[in-house]
């Protein structure tokens, strides 16, 4: 693994330490999580959709049925 160095604003860099502290993390470990998460994240103008502000909770939920789109259970009445 490489090696950077950066300069970070003071209130920023207590607000990484915070975190990493809070995760059990180190900073190094967050700020990689942090650039992968942006730079993998779609450039759609700016605009992120609900699924991309969501993504990490889908299918979080234990419990539920897989699917309720494709369960004709679930569609009983629907568009009714």
């Amino acid at each position: 693994m490489n090696t950077i160095s950066l300069k970070l604003p003071d209130r920023l860099l207590e607000r990484l330490e915070a975190e990493s502290r809070a995760r059990g993390t180190t900073k190094s470990s967050l700020v990689r999580e942090c650039l992968e998460k942006s730079l993998d994240a779609p450039t759609t103008g700016g605009k992120a959709s609900c699924y991309d502000l969501a993504r990490d909770l889908a299918g979080s939920l234990k419990g539920l049925p897989r699917d309720l789109a494709t369960n004709p259970k679930y569609m009983e009445g629907f568009g009714q």
